[in-house]
């Protein structure tokens, strides 16, 4: 038995499942995990001291890549002087300025401690200011592991929710309405069998967690425009595209202005951090301006804050990352294209920026509907044989590739020729 399994197999009597995450387990690729020793760089090495090319990137936030001394620059001196007060510390505001710079529409903004906490929170507020109950959210969007997001559609149209998790009662997400990404006329239909109930509206810009969808030309527009007529929250959720996708994120990028953002892992340099903010009556609902009740000891914890602001900062001064990074990614686009219709597998690359998915599927995949008539056991045989040639790629069809600073053109040209390998191999 190697290291791996070992450690795996003792994990597993402490641990449910062996893993602090589902998707650790590998069970979508039908293998025991990895046990990661260290990384550095684009490079993750495991504890049989086997190296792999990483585009996990940690599910995005790694986007100067792995131990990066630009991110822990002066960490050391945060940590001898205190790592938690649960009071005030200016680094907070620092963070707030800089945050706010990059994303104008929040005009005032929390820190929690991790996306989910950032969703949740935004929701509340949201019901808190406008009076009303229901949200929409869109299949395949994934929001966190709050009760009233864990939903699934039903028949994909005008449903409600209907839990995907036990331990969530029905009534806890009868508000839960769910949409058809992509697909605005479906989001229309909702709002006019609940006028005057839908407090918010809660979408990723680009859905990172059904794998990488590009949204259509006009639909995140439409969607500001309905919820103006309606009166309900606009919230993005740009946990995955916050400084991501440009210094701005989606928004940024598409020219949208929502009324609420979500933000998480990237503002804390990969660790556990999160914010939400908006327009500034609404986020005046907080506590303790507010009678909207949201805590929390550790929020804007110093040390990972610092992270943060070191990660947000080097950004700032050095926004030609973003074209360096999608110019990367369209190298892997275009490569992974020539060899999909050279070896004749049924697959699609969708890509924005610098996020993108092989999906294993025969048609355009544009939203969760077509996303999951995805050969996922073609997936599992490409992942395989990624990894047997030091390439290590989401651990599921559903996910996103994430590009960093730190690949290299070399790390390209080995991952180009082992997808080429394995592509010709299905």
């Amino acid at each position: 038995m190697n290291q791996s399994k070992a450690i795996f197999e003792e994990a597993k009597q402490y641990i449910p499942g062996g893993v602090n995450s589902p998707v650790r387990a590998f069970q979508s690729v039908g293998m025991d995990p990895i046990i990661v020793k260290e990384a550095k760089g684009s490079k993750i090495i495991d504890v049989e001291n086997k190296e792999y090319i990483d585009y996990i990137s940690s599910w995005g936030p790694l986007i100067l890549g792995h131990a990066s001394d630009i991110v822990s620059n002066g960490i050391m001196d945060y940590i001898h002087k205190g790592t938690s007060f649960g009071l005030p510390t200016k680094i907070e505001v620092d963070i707030a300025k800089l945050i706010h710079e990059a994303f104008p529409s929040m005009e005032l903004i929390r820190m929690v401690n991790s996306g989910t906490e950032a969703t949740m929170s935004a929701l509340r507020v949201a019901r808190g200011y406008t009076k009303r109950n229901k949200i929409l959210k869109f299949e395949g969007c994934y929001h966190g592991h709050s009760d009233s997001l864990l939903v699934k559609s039903g028949s994909g149209t005008l449903t409600y929710g209907v839990p995907t998790s036990e331990g969530v009662p029905q009534k806890v997400v009868e508000d839960t309405l769910v949409g058809e990404f992509n697909n605005i006329e479906n989001v229309k239909q909702i709002f006019k069998e609940n006028q005057n109930e839908i407090a918010a509206v809660i979408v990723e810009p680009v859905p990172g967690n059904m794998g990488v969808i590009p949204p259509n030309k006009g639909f995140l527009e439409a969607l500001r425009t309905i919820t103006k007529e309606e009166g309900a929250v606009l919230i993005f959720d740009e946990v995955i595209t916050g400084f991501r996708l440009g210094f701005g994120g989606a928004q940024g990028t598409y020219g949208i202005k929502p009324d609420m953002t979500c933000l998480g892992k990237i503002i804390g340099g990969g660790l556990p951090v999160g914010a939400y903010g908006g327009k500034k009556e609404i986020m005046e609902m907080v506590a303790p301006l507010g009678n909207v009740y949201q805590a929390g000891t550790l929020s804007g914890n110093p040390i990972a804050v610092k992270m943060g602001y070191n990660t947000l900062n080097y950004l700032k001064n050095n926004q030609d990352i973003y074209k360096t990074l999608e110019d990367k990614a369209i190298i892997l686009e275009k490569a992974f294209n020539e060899h999909i219709e050279k070896a004749g597998v049924p697959a699609r690359v969708n890509r924005v920026k610098s996020m993108l998915t092989v999906f294993f599927n025969g048609q355009d995949v544009v939203s969760y509907q077509e996303a999951s008539t995805s050969d996922t056991q073609m997936y599992s045989q490409y992942f395989k044989g990624m990894l047997a040639e030091g390439i290590l790629l989401p651990l599921a069809q559903f996910e996103g590739m994430f590009l960093s600073a730190a690949h290299t053109d070399e790390d390209l040209e080995k991952t180009i020729k082992a997808s080429k390998k394995v592509l010709l191999s299905l």
